[in-house]
């Protein structure tokens, strides 16, 4: 079993929850609540390592996904600690731990400033969160592996007064669009760069 990516969401931010909620296809998040968002290979773990998760303190489900080459699962609930628990058993009853994870990269982190109306239009009717504006500033972050970016669209609202306007935590790399004065998103990137960066694991 390999353990690709393991995020603890201490705190959902009201865009980030509201973003998550839709996305998912389980028991629906809200703001304040903890989440841990986990990757296994092979994806058929995923069950098991959930169930553990379950089993182990009062957690809502909120993902169980299986894709080509690795299984997600979320997990969500309104006390940190019971969350923190319940991801670190799911873990040990499977012989991981925290630091099996893989070590993130940020690949990408590219603003553009002034977006043409016609970009922001294209750039809207692809996106499930808030809406960019023309004449805004943009910022996409591409992370890997790909679940990662859950923990730099979080810590990106939490940093700044951005537009969290999509995030996709699945494929090769895991993508962040945020919008805002060029000044506020110039934070919000360098928060959701730090937070990734900051975290340990192992080197591929």
């Amino acid at each position: 079993m390999e353990l690709r990516t393991y995020i603890l969401i201490d705190t959902m931010q009201p865009q980030y929850a509201a973003l998550t909620g839709k996305m998912l296809d389980g028991d629906v998040p809200v703001q304040g609540m903890a989440e841990i968002f986990m990757e296994l290979a092979p994806a058929s773990d995923v069950y098991e390592v959930l169930d553990a998760a379950l089993k182990s303190t009062e957690v809502r489900p909120g993902l169980l996904r299986l894709e080509r080459e690795f299984g997600t699962l979320e997990i969500h609930g309104f006390f940190q600690e019971a969350v923190q628990v319940a991801g670190q058993e799911a873990l040990a009853r499977n012989g991981l731990a925290e630091g099996d994870r893989i070590k993130p990269e940020v690949v990408s982190a590219k603003m553009v400033t002034g977006v043409d109306p016609y970009e922001a239009q294209l750039v809207n009717r692809k996106s499930y969160g808030g809406l960019l504006l023309a004449g805004q500033t943009l910022c996409v972050i591409e992370v890997s592996p790909a679940a990662y970016v859950v923990l730099a669209a979080n810590e990106a609202e939490k940093a700044a007064n951005i537009t969290l306007v999509n995030y996709s935590p699945s494929g090769r790399y895991g993508r962040l669009l945020i919008a805002g004065t060029e000044s506020d998103v110039r934070v919000g990137r360098d928060a959701a760069v730090q937070a990734v960066n900051s975290l340990s694991g192992k080197t591929r």
